[in-house]
């Protein structure tokens, strides 16, 4: 008897934990704790308008996802005073408005009462919901009636709040297990795409007598810089965030994943906020990034690694900086074909790359864009 009890209870905590769930039954429990021959509630659809949503005791589908603006009818009374409003037949009352006679007349109804459903949390009280009872009849809806449906507003209410409560922690926990999937792929797929888009770039410097082969190569590379692609997409997807704001993020995770994989201590540094990129710009300034930490992780003895970013002459500048002691290089757009072909794309978006050799021994790979016309 009490497991069954224990059970009871259960299933009932976790119907009020559902918002569907704990209005449809709180029509329910306006009829039978009323006595009325209809109970139904409205959910505010913005700040000055209520809809009828769910209803029971209802002989037709009138008043079904019927909407109830500010100060219309009984409900929209209830919306515009804040307190509870009755009428004894509703076709003939003087203190209502009349917008909605067609679906009460419709639907049978004559007397009618109805309140607030109130969250108190804080300070003044707010309307988040009407509760109805309504009789097929002319009569009074008492005091005694008017404070029970009261009270089924008050367990409504509260209903409501463990609802809200129960949603916003399922999707924490949602939120949470997508940065995870996010963090798992990134650190493994993404790893390992780049790992052999290293491999097959060495493999291009020592065959290249072989034309045959290296026509197979760069069929290699492509088919892994569109996975690549494909895998930028799902984790942005899973990031919740769109190409355009994912900028920062993105260039943070490169380079949490280029020290987690080579061991050398890099550090994002972003210098002051930046206006959103459009994609084409987002993605030009991510394949900097990583062609910058691409050359370290090849050429570069380095010991640590920044990578930074900021706004810069009315555009935005990237900037991939080592202290290694790697290959000499020219300054200028740089010697490698990745650098060249950055360097290309820039261009077409009115921007510039440059690879320079620091005094100190390192390498820096500057990438400038001007912002989007808007």
């Amino acid at each position: 008897m009490v497991l069954d009890g224990l059970l009871r209870e259960r299933d009932d905590l976790l119907a009020v934990l559902d918002r569907v769930v704990a209005l449809h039954g709180t029509a329910q429990l306006i009829r039978d704790t009323v006595g009325a021959h209809s109970g139904f509630v409205a959910d505010l659809d913005g700040p000055g308008e209520a809809v009828i949503r769910w209803l029971c005791g209802n002989r037709t589908g009138n008043l079904q996802n019927l909407r109830v603006p500010v100060g219309q009818g009984v409900g929209g009374r209830v919306l515009a005073l804040g307190k509870p409003a009755r009428v004894s037949d509703y076709i003939s009352s003087p203190t209502i408005t009349h917008q909605f006679d067609a679906q009460v007349r419709g639907e049978g109804l004559a007397a009618m009462v109805a309140v607030p459903i109130l969250d108190r949390q804080g300070g003044k009280p707010e309307t988040v919901a009407i509760a109805y009872a309504a009789l097929r009849e002319s009569g009074d809806f008492g005091d005694d009636a008017v404070r029970d449906l009261e009270g089924i507003a008050d367990r409504a209410a509260t209903a409501l709040r463990l609802a809200a409560v129960a949603e916003n922690t399922k999707d924490n926990a949602v939120s949470a297990e997508r940065r995870r999937m996010q963090s798992a792929l990134h650190d493994s797929v993404g790893a390992l795409l780049f790992s052999i888009g290293v491999q097959v770039r060495d493999l291009h410097q020592s065959i290249q007598d072989n034309p045959m082969l290296d026509l197979r190569l760069r069929r290699l590379e492509s088919d892994v810089s569109a996975a690549s692609s494909a895998l930028r997409e799902a984790l942005l997807a899973l990031s919740e965030t769109s190409p355009e704001r994912a900028l920062p993020v993105e260039i943070a995770e490169h380079t949490r994943s280029f020290e987690a994989r080579c061991g050398v201590p890099a550090r994002f540094v972003q210098l002051a906020s930046v206006p959103p990129m459009d994609a084409e710009r987002t993605a030009m300034l991510v394949a900097v990034v990583r062609e910058g930490l691409l050359n370290v992780e090849k050429h570069a003895r380095a010991v640590s690694v920044v990578v930074s970013m900021g706004p810069c002459d009315d555009g935005v500048q990237v900037v991939v900086a080592d202290d290694g002691t790697g290959e000499q290089v020219e300054a200028g757009e740089g010697t490698g074909m990745g650098v060249r072909s950055l360097a290309e794309r820039a261009a077409r978006l009115g921007g510039h790359v440059s690879l320079v050799r620091d005094d100190d021994g390192g390498c820096t790979l500057r990438a400038w864009l001007p912002l989007p016309c808007r």
